[in-house]
């Protein structure tokens, strides 16, 4: 069988490379590493260590990006059927690491063994001065989502490498932060060319080169500045709901609230009646507020929760869109119809057998 040992070559240079996996690397002599874009790579050459990079499948599948981590987890096991191979990545090899999960996930009974490195993360949090203690989220700059973002956490985007990059994580995170929260885009953590640049969201695209140790780091919003965030409106409602919260709202019931649901509801339709966007929009918020109270309402009583409610339509929509998610085809609308039908129809089936059970 054979075998990969993966080593991190730290944040930046060589001194960043723990001593253990220095000298792992004298005694083997060559290496292979994902890039030699990296100053540990530049310094271990002067001292004759032989790194034989992977940037040329970088370049031969710059169109066809996806291909590029599978080509070197592969290339790296069939090596390791004839050779002691050492893969060297930058900072941690279990840090935003694609081609070494890759290699986790190898079936071709290639022994796979982490033996360390060092994060850019520590070197990155003591750049901007901050503690994580209340949690935060690595992100990859190329695939960042905006929902999946906690607003009340530190939050870094890694591999921001140019303007353009930059200019897609501005404008997805501009969906959940105000354009001038205050970021810091920080250069090369912990080397001796470190640079933190502090500035507003909406600046951070205004750079030129190329930048590959370049992440932007960017600080929690306090409670009522996340006001794009789902939990804040959850948090308001619990508190409004809540012993010490709102008199009125504590007296109702499902039955009393029915008739402001049926009023916002309408106010919804004559909004779009009127194309009254801004009121449409101000309408749905009162919509999801009525909806809100029921849920809150109803876990309070022991009925059902907001969660069961998220539960019951997440799974509807995934069992009813087979055409999106499964590969069922279905081009027109009708062909839609006619698959919701069916789909419909197996459903009551289904509750008439677990009805009779």
């Amino acid at each position: 069988m054979g075998k990969v040992t993966v080593i991190g070559l730290g944040p930046g240079h060589m001194d960043q490379i723990p001593v253990g996996i220095y000298r792992m690397i004298l005694e083997a002599g060559t290496i292979y590493v994902r890039t030699n874009q990296h100053p540990a790579v530049k310094e271990l050459e002067q001292e004759n260590i032989r790194c034989l990079s992977y940037d040329s499948v970088y370049e031969r599948l710059e169109e066809d990006f996806e291909r590029v981590y599978p080509a070197i987890a592969q290339d790296l096991l069939q090596r390791a059927q004839t050779e002691e191979v050492i893969y060297a990545v930058p900072g941690h090899p279990m840090v935003a690491e694609k081609s070494v999960q890759l290699l986790l996930e190898n079936t071709e009974g290639v022994e796979v063994e982490i033996a360390g490195g060092k994060s850019f993360l520590d070197d990155l949090f003591a750049a901007v001065k901050v503690d994580p203690v209340d949690g935060f989220q690595l992100v990859d700059a190329l695939d960042v989502h905006p929902d999946a973002l906690n607003l009340g956490q530190h939050v870094i985007v890694m591999q921001v490498f140019n303007s353009f990059v930059a200019g897609e994580v501005k404008l997805s995170l501009m969906e959940k932060y105000p354009d001038e929260h205050q970021v810091a885009l920080v250069d090369a953590a912990g080397t001796r060319e470190q640079h933190v640049t502090w500035c507003p969201l909406y600046e951070i695209d205004r750079f030129d080169g190329v930048h590959n140790l370049l992440s932007l780091y960017v600080p929690p919003l306090e409670r009522d500045a996340q006001t794009r965030s789902f939990e804040t409106l959850q948090y308001y409602i619990d508190a409004i709901t809540g012993e010490e919260g709102d008199v009125w709202i504590r007296e109702q019931t499902h039955e009393s609230l029915l008739p402001y649901l049926r009023e916002e509801t309408e106010e919804v339709v004559e909004a779009f009646m009127e194309d009254d966007i801004d009121h449409a929009v101000e309408e749905l918020g009162d919509v999801l507020m009525q909806i809100l109270y029921h849920t809150n309402l109803g876990e309070k009583e022991g009925w059902f929760s907001l969660e069961d409610v998220l539960e019951a339509i997440n799974k509807k929509l995934r069992r009813r869109h087979p055409h999106v998610f499964d590969g069922v085809i279905a081009r027109t609308p009708e062909e839609v119809d006619a698959l919701w039908q069916k789909i419909k129809a197996e459903e009551k089936r289904q509750e008439r057998e677990d009805e009779n059970r």
